[in-house]
């Protein structure tokens, strides 16, 4: 049994079950395809439940893979126990309907044998307690000795998950010798002790659960297995943990080298490294498969990946954004097998550092709020953080709340977590309200989910196909007859309509047959990838079976094409403009917008956005023949075609060409030439999420419209100043604007003179406080530069004094704290103070010992927290 690398064990394992006619696939993308059961992808089988379930036809009825996965349910217990992890990649053979348990038994075994060279005394096997058929195969045709064989139950040995394809199983275990084991004589296979390690499932999918416990025999049984590719590199390597095989130690040793500390000598930091690389593989991956740090889903979990990762670094006392560095070592173990990391190198990098500068900022920031409440907390010796403020913490400061529960666990405080997940819930309610899923209604199609047979799409050629009616949704049932002002949904055996897809609208249009006539307001694909025609019948009745005409709305679609066309445009433009780590990160086109989300990690300047519309339009202005053609996948790439990130294609792409210029892989509709787009205007420009911007801009006659309704505007702000013509109004504006600036002024110096003089009679409301005068008042519209001067004046007026303005203008508050030069020296600290009151208020704030200024969002909270004022004050004071 010879060492071997992570990546030689890979290319062995997928190489032998070539050689047993098995195809080899790459790794499908973490983010699911059309399974919105799964956030990430987190089993070798995952991806191939299509294939499993017979909504799509696999390649082969062998197929071999190396899966990249990601679990996430221990995250907080990654790093502290060299068992958990959150990426792993997993080894699996299948086969749908071909061979079975004979076949998979002995080409596990062959597997491990001869081409590992395992000891065969080195293996033990179980297998499901009834499953006799697989006993006998292991003893009497593989030669497994008896005494290496066991039998457990449900729980360990048959693999169920609801409804559907489900089996008993066999596992085969490697022995790390009695010296790993717990030291029972009743030691064995199933023993909760680290001596026998599970390496390789094999599950042998022959019934069909109903979900209520009745199991009827598969007519094509399949076969499921999943070896941790990771979990063999430490069997073959004699490693204790992944965190010791080769690859992941080269990771690590990098950490390490940033961190100046050493693996194995100290406990405390060696959580740290392990959390940092486990995270930094887990995010590396992540990022290269399109997904960015966000506030939900998965991009919440990369995003925690990352600020966890972080805060690790600066327990390590690693003061600089650094991740980004380690991510390059994850790349360069890993290119050999996924070489889209190193396509995607430099935006994985930026993607990293943008959010590693960003939670610094957080961080700070989050901590300074934390760390006050802590201070409350244990002055006032309470043990419990409030929901509402954790929630304050996550929602206001972004502050991870997996870090605010470790942080406070050190200080022995807990969160109120049921008041926590309820204002959780709550938001969560608030933000998706609006966007339901169809999952399972008719106009989702789930009521047409069983359809068989391909569809012809005939819409790239033709708008108008004759075709029949293969299936009807009517009201919320499935019918045979669709009649008059009834809403359904209309199937065809070929179609013109474009269904919804790749960022492109549905076609709309209608399908007649004689006088009746059926309007198509949307289509749609179905989970079986069939065409729904989503409409209302406005005149006569349908029939299954009908042919009939069904025609697409052309000047609609035409001006689609011209939108989604634009959009190729103006990616290509966006990368000679900002750089080649702009990606498109989704898109919506219609007939009346272009709107473009991409990578890029700062707004746009004005003359970026000139440059890049100016660039689009010379494209368009150049009358570029845009040519589409059908290849191969791999030589789609080799013509340097752009595709989207993660996404998983065929093995034929249609590939979309403006002159040489743009190429990309797609399968939306274009115009064909460039020219016919006309005219292309960006509208706006806007940040999306972390890392993402968006685009929306306009063409054609939606650009003759936008400047009909400039040359409108121009014309009502014209007459509002009594201008004749519209070419006067930058000069009239300049005029009014600095009248208006030095009115301003004027009103700001009085404000301040009158605000000034009220000081003095203000501290006759002025409380003492173990012997320093405290001074709280609130005024309405005074300005920010007014309340600095007024705390000015009342550090004249007492020497031994702080005093506290606030003033609300708008939805916004501004407080100014002062304090004498002798409360200063009492311990009074205003730039500390006046963060701690506009932490209370949604704000910020800060400054030095003696005068500081911040600002307030919640200015209905300001009057109670002033009341609170007093106790910060004596806190100060006994300090």
């Amino acid at each position: 049994m010879e060492w071997m690398s992570v990546n030689d064990l890979r290319e062995k394992f997928l190489s032998f079950f070539e050689s047993k006619g098995h195809t080899r696939l790459p790794s499908f993308p973490l983010v699911p395809r059309e399974d919105p059961s799964l956030l990430l992808i987190n089993s070798g089988m995952a991806p191939m439940k299509k294939f499993f379930l017979g909504l799509e036809t696999p390649p082969n009825k062998r197929v071999t893979t190396c899966q990249k996965c990601i679990r996430t349910p221990d995250i907080e217990r990654v790093g502290h126990t060299a068992r958990h992890g959150t990426y792993f990649e997993m080894l699996g053979n299948f086969s749908f309907g071909d061979y079975f348990k004979h076949e998979a038994t002995a080409w596990a075994w062959e597997f491990f044998t001869r081409v590992l060279e395992i000891p065969a005394e080195k293996l033990h096997v179980s297998v499901y307690l009834d499953d006799d058929e697989a006993y006998d195969i292991w003893t009497k045709e593989i030669g497994v000795d008896p005494s290496h064989m066991v039998r457990l139950g449900k729980e360990d040995n048959f693999w169920e998950h609801g409804s559907g394809p489900c089996g008993p199983c066999s596992e085969i275990y490697f022995d790390r010798g009695p010296d790993k084991g717990c030291g029972s004589p009743d030691c064995h296979v199933g023993c909760d002790c680290d001596r026998y390690v599970e390496i390789w499932n094999i599950v042998f999918s022959q019934f069909d659960s109903d979900g209520a416990g009745n199991y009827s025999p598969m007519e094509h049984p399949n076969i499921d297995t999943g070896m941790g590719l990771e979990r063999l590199a430490c069997v073959m390597q004699g490693v204790s943990n992944l965190f010791e095989v080769d690859t992941v130690q080269n990771i690590m040793g990098h950490i390490s080298r940033i961190a100046g500390v050493e693996y194995g000598a100290d406990a405390r930091t060696d959580v740290s490294l392990r959390v940092i690389t486990d995270h930094i593989r887990s995010t590396t991956f992540m990022i290269a498969d399109g997904i960015l740090p966000e506030n939900e889903g998965r991009g919440y979990v990369l995003r925690r990946l990352l600020r966890r990762a972080a805060r690790h670094g600066k327990l390590l006392g690693i003061d600089k954004p650094f991740l980004y560095e380690v991510a390059a070592t994850v790349i360069a173990e890993n290119r050999t097998a996924y070489p889209e990391l190193a396509e995607h190198a430099d935006y994985i990098a930026k993607v990293i550092s943008a959010e590693e500068e960003r939670f610094s900022r957080t961080l700070n920031q989050g901590m300074d709020v934390l760390f006050q409440i802590i201070d409350r907390l244990e002055s006032k010796m309470e043990k419990v953080l409030s929901g509402e403020e954790a929630f304050k913490l996550y929602d206001t400061f972004g502050f991870p709340i997996d870090l605010t529960r470790e942080i406070i666990q050190e200080k022995g405080i807990e969160i109120d977590e049921e008041s926590f997940q309820k204002l959780m819930h709550e938001q969560r309610v608030r933000a998706r309200k609006a966007r339901e899923a169809l999952e399972g209604s008719a106009w989702g199609g789930g009521l047409l989910a069983d359809l068989s047979g391909s569809q012809e799409f005939t819409g790239y050629s033709s708008l108008n196909t004759h075709t029949m009616v293969t299936a009807i949704v009517a009201g919320e049932a499935r019918a045979e007859n669709i009649y008059e002002g009834q809403e359904g949904v209309l199937a065809l055996r070929s179609t013109p309509f474009y269904a919804e897809s790749g960022g492109q609208v549905g076609d709309t249009g209608v399908i007649r047959c004689g006088d009746s006539l059926f309007e198509v307001h949307d289509c749609k694909k179905s989970s079986t990838g069939h065409y729904l025609h989503m409409g209302t019948m406005l005149r006569g009745q349908l029939a299954v079976g009908t042919e009939i005409e069904a025609q697409v709305d052309a000047e609609r679609r035409q001006a689609i094409q011209k939108n989604h066309s634009a959009c190729h445009l103006l990616q290509y433009a966006l990368r000679k403009v900002l750089g080649t780590h702009v990606h498109q990160a989704g898109s919506m086109v219609n007939e009346t917008r272009c709107r473009f989300d991409f990578s890029h990690f700062e707004a746009m300047t004005l003359e970026q956005i000139e440059r890049t519309e100016q660039l689009v339009n010379e494209l368009i202005f150049a009358a570029l023949p845009v040519e589409i053609r059908e290849m191969p996948v791999e030589e789609a790439k080799k013509t340097g075609a752009m595709a989207l990130f993660g996404e998983k294609y065929a093995d034929v792409v249609r590939v979309c060409s403006m002159g040489g210029q743009s190429i990309e892989l797609c399968g939306g509709t274009h115009v064909g030439n460039t020219m016919a787009i006309g005219l292309f205007k960006i509208v706006s420009e806007s940040s999306v999420a972390a890392g993402v911007r968006r685009i929306e801009a306009a063409t054609g006659s939606g650009v003759y419209q936008l400047l009909k309704e400039a040359d409108a505007m121009l014309g009502e702000c014209a007459g509002i100043l009594k201008l004749q013509n519209t070419a006067d109004l930058p000069q009239k504006l300049r005029t009014l604007s600095a009248e208006s600036r030095e009115k301003e002024h004027k009103i700001a110096e009085l404000e301040s003179k009158i605000a000034a003089s009220q000081v003095k009679e203000l501290f006759a409301d002025a409380v003492e406080i173990e012997g320093t005068s405290l001074l709280i008042a609130g005024f309405v519209g005074v300005k920010p530069e007014a309340l600095r001067q007024m705390i000015d004046r009342a550090r004249e007026v007492r020497d031994d004094a702080v005093a506290i303005f606030y003033a609300a203008g708008g939805e916004k508050a501004s407080i100014a704290v002062g304090a004498t030069k002798k409360a200063v020296e009492k311990g009074i600290h205003a730039g500390k103070l006046v963060k701690e009151i506009t932490s209370r208020v949604g704000g910020s704030g800060g400054g030095r010992p003696d005068s500081a200024m911040g600002g307030a969002t919640e200015i209905f909270k300001i009057d109670e927290t002033m009341t609170l004022v007093p106790d910060m004050i004596r806190t100060m004071l006994k300090k």
